[in-house]
């Protein structure tokens, strides 16, 4: 007689909880130190341009034989950057949406808003001086394999060329995506899961390309140091456009929404 075993699968927790978990974790952030929020700050930044370079790396070696297929390769590759930054623990800036506005909704007498600014002006900014200075040391001659130059000065023209209103709307879709991660990390509990989710979503946003204010303007700032006629003024419009978006896709759908949905919960209960 053969016996079967109950092999218990795990549960999914509620809305609640998992709004529960990002409150706790978006106290961890509001209440690092300056030094530590610098230092995840500047090290995010500079985990990313990896999978920046390694995503024109491979463009590069995978198009001279398969063509388009080179563009699906570079996003597959781009997606272990973004898992470096999630097992890391390492922030970048749009990664602080959802759980810190959290925080700020669950607490009762403040909106914690000089916290919130101080958050995201200190990643804003040591992301893109960690991105930057890293940058520099991958434009160096030789630094990338042969090609990748090209491939990475193509991205970046393409990033630059487009209208405000086509950055603002992809950006949309890129805050979302990051928003919706940082919502799935907290319904997960195994290493192996977080690695899945980010690992997706990395590839999601490279194979667009949507818009990641981070992430886009150090691609057309990576793009410009290996020859790309990009003037400053497009890079400004990327970074300000891709701002703007990320806010309304990751605070004003994602975060929101979230929000309505456990407050919806409470109220019924």
């Amino acid at each position: 007689v053969y016996q079967t075993k109950n092999i218990s699968m795990p549960v999914v927790p509620e809305p609640a909880e998992i709004f529960h978990r990002a409150v706790q974790e978006g106290q961890r952030r509001l209440n690092q130190s300056t030094l530590e929020l610098v230092s995840t700050s500047f090290i995010a930044g500079f985990t990313i341009i990896f999978g920046i370079a390694a995503l024109g790396a491979v463009e590069a070696l995978v198009e001279p034989q398969f063509g388009d297929v080179a563009t699906i390769a570079g996003a597959l590759t781009f997606g272990i950057g973004v898992v470096f930054l999630v097992v890391g623990r390492a922030e970048l800036f749009n990664e602080n949406f959802f759980d810190p506005v959290a925080t700020a909704f669950d607490t009762d007498d403040s909106w914690l808003v000089g916290p919130l600014i101080r958050l995201w002006v200190l990643t804003f900014v040591f992301n893109f001086v960690g991105g930057g200075l890293f940058a520099l040391v991958f434009a160096v001659d030789g630094a990338l394999p042969a090609g990748s130059g090209h491939a990475l000065r193509s991205v970046a023209t393409g990033i630059a060329t487009r209208t405000p209103l086509t950055v603002f709307a992809s950006a949309i879709v890129g805050g979302a995506l990051v928003s919706l991660l940082s919502y799935l990390l907290e319904a997960v509990d195994s290493v192996g899961s977080q690695i899945i989710m980010s690992y997706l979503v990395g590839f999601l946003l490279a194979l667009g390309p949507f818009d990641h204010v981070i992430v886009t303007g150090l691609h057309v700032f990576l793009g410009m140091l290996f020859g790309a006629e990009i003037k400053s003024g497009a890079l400004a419009m990327v970074v300000g456009s891709s701002t703007v978006g990320n806010f309304v896709g990751g605070i004003g759908l994602v975060t929101l929404s979230h929000v309505a949905q456990v407050r919806g919960a409470e109220g019924a209960e």
